[in-house]
C-alpha cells in the first residue's frame, strides 16, 4: 500500500469553526454507534439545519448562526436533505422553494418536509404504516428510514426517495421488513418497493433513471446485497450480490456515471460495477487477517464515488471467534481512494469510527468518533481529504463528532459528548461546529 497522505496544507484548510450549543444530551458510551443526529447545508448554502436526538429540528443562518426557524419531527431525526424547488426569489436569500426533508428514528418511521423559509410542515409520511410497528421498545425495532436521495424526473421536477426498515426477532428466528419509495416533492407516493432484507444504503444516477439500494442483511427470501430499480417506475433493472455465505452483504453504495461502486459487508471488499452488475474491478479492503493467532477483519462502511475516484472507509476490527480482542486490523479506520482501474491513489488512517461521510465537489469530509477498542480521546476529530490528491486537514474536538454535510464551502459538524466506560469522564458538549474552506 501507498505512504499515508500529508494532511493539513495551507491551501485546504478550513476556517475555525464557529459553535453553537444543541442543549443536553445523555453522553455516548464506549461502544456507542446508532444515529442520534444529524445535519445538512441547504441546497441554498443559506441554512444550516440541525436535527436533534429530543426530535428539535432547527433552521440557522450558515453565516451568522443565528436561529431562523425552530420545529418538532414526529421521531429522532436521523437524515436531512433538501428539495431545491423551482429556485425563484424575492429576497435574496435563494430558498424562495426550497423544501427541507428530515428522516426519523421511532415509532412512526416518520418522514416529513418543511417549508426551509418557515419552518411550516408541508407534508409527513409515516413509513410505520408500511413496514409495521415495533414488537419490543428497543430502539433497533423501532422503524428506521435509513437513507434519503434526490433526483430530478424526466419532467424537470424534483423527487425523493427514501428507504425505510424494521426489525424484529423471537427465540429462532430474525425479519427484516423493508420499503423502498419514490416521493414527488408534495409527498405523494410514486411507487412502493418491499422485501424481507434490511436496506442500508441508496444512490441515484446522475440523470435519474437509475437508483441503487444496497442491502445490508439478507436473512430471508431477498437474496442481492445490491437493486438497481428503474426510477421511474420502482421496476427492477438488475441486481448483484458478493456472493457470500452468511446474510451480510453490503454496505454502502455510490453511483458514478454508469458504474455503481460498492463497500461490501460479506468479504470485505470493494467493487466498481458496470451496467448489470459486470465486475469492472475489486480490491481487498479489510478481509479476514490472522495476527496474534485470531482470525480479524474490519467492515467496509461507506463509499463514495466521483471524478474517476472511489473512497472507500473500513470501521472497528473484529475477531471471528469474539467480539473482544486486543489486536487490530492492519486496516481498520482507514480510508483508501482507488482511481478508475483499481489502482489506490493515496490512503489515510481515521483512527474513529465514521458514522457518514460528508461529499461536497472535490472534498470528502469525515466525522471521526470513537474507536472503542482502544478509546484514545484524540480520535475524535473532523477530518478532510482532497478526493484527488488526499491532502486535506483535521480538527480535533473533545467529544465525537457524529454527523457531518459540506455545499458551497460550507462545512457542519455534530460534536456529542461521550464517557467511556473505563475512566466515568464526560468530555465534550453537544454542538454545532460551523467552518468555511478557504
Amino acid at each position: 500500500m501507498s505512504e499515508h497522505a500529508e494532511h493539513a496544507t495551507e491551501a485546504d484548510r478550513a476556517t475555525a469553526f464557529r459553535r453553537v450549543s444543541l442543549g443536553e444530551i445523555e453522553p455516548a458510551g464506549s461502544r456507542h454507534m446508532w444515529t442520534r443526529s444529524a445535519v445538512h447545508v441547504a441546497e441554498s448554502g443559506a441554512l444550516v439545519v440541525t436535527g436533534e436526538w429530543d426530535g428539535t429540528i432547527t433552521a440557522r443562518f450558515a453565516d451568522s448562526l443565528e436561529s431562523r426557524w425552530t420545529t418538532s419531527h414526529p421521531d429522532h431525526p436521523v437524515g436531512i436533505t433538501s428539495l431545491a424547488g423551482d429556485g425563484n426569489e424575492t429576497d435574496g436569500d435563494g430558498d424562495e422553494d426550497e423544501t427541507i426533508v428530515v428522516a426519523g428514528r421511532g415509532e412512526t418511521g416518520a418522514i416529513a418536509a418543511y417549508d426551509a423559509k418557515t419552518g411550516d410542515r408541508r407534508w409527513r409520511y409515516d413509513t410505520a404504516d408500511d413496514v409495521g410497528e415495533a414488537v419490543e421498545s428497543t430502539v433497533f425495532s423501532l422503524p428506521y428510514v435509513v437513507a434519503l436521495e434526490t433526483g430530478i424526473d424526466a419532467n424537470g421536477d424534483d423527487r425523493l426517495y427514501a428507504a425505510t426498515r424494521r426489525y424484529e426477532r423471537d427465540s429462532e428466528t430474525r425479519q427484516w421488513h423493508s420499503t423502498v419509495y419514490a416521493f414527488d416533492a408534495d409527498g405523494t407516493v410514486r411507487w412502493v418497493s418491499e422485501t424481507d432484507a434490511s436496506p442500508i444504503a441508496l444512490d441515484v444516477d446522475a440523470d435519474d433513471e437509475r437508483l441503487a439500494v444496497g442491502y445490508n442483511r439478507c436473512p430471508g427470501d431477498h437474496d442481492a446485497g445490491l437493486v438497481v430499480l428503474e426510477t421511474c417506475s420502482g421496476d427492477l433493472a438488475w441486481t448483484w450480490d458478493p456472493g457470500t455465505e452468511d446474510d451480510r452483504r453490503v454496505g454502502d453504495v455510490s453511483v458514478e456515471g454508469d458504474s455503481v461502486a460498492v463497500s461490501s459487508h460479506g468479504d470485505k471488499r470493494g467493487y466498481l460495477l458496470g451496467p448489470g452488475g459486470a465486475e469492472r474491478w475489486s480490491v481487498d479492503l479489510a478481509s479476514e487477517t490472522e495476527i496474534g493467532g485470531e482470525t480479524l477483519y474490519a467492515y467496509p462502511n461507506h463509499v463514495s464515488a466521483s471524478d474517476d475516484r472511489v473512497a472507500f472507509v473500513t470501521g472497528n476490527t473484529y475477531a471471528r471467534a469474539s467480539r473482544e480482542t486486543e489486536n487490530r486490523h492492519p486496516n481498520e479506520h482507514r480510508i483508501a481512494v482507488f482511481d478508475g482501474t483499481g489502482d489506490l491513489v493515496w490512503e489515510d488512517e481515521l483512527r474513529g469510527f465514521v458514522h457518514g461521510l460528508g461529499a461536497g465537489g472535490d472534498r470528502i469530509v469525515a466525522p471521526c468518533a470513537q474507536n472503542f477498542r482502544v478509546r484514545d480521546p484524540d480520535t475524535h476529530a473532523v477530518r478532510w481529504f482532497d478526493l484527488a490528491r488526499g491532502d486535506g486537514g483535521s480538527t480535533g474536538f473533545h467529544g465525537i463528532a457524529t454527523a457531518a454535510a459540506v455545499h458551497h464551502g460550507t462545512v457542519a459538524v455534530i460534536e456529542e459528548p461521550i464517557e467511556y466506560h473505563d475512566d466515568g469522564e464526560t468530555r465534550g458538549e453537544y454542538t454545532l461546529r460551523v467552518g468555511l474552506f478557504e
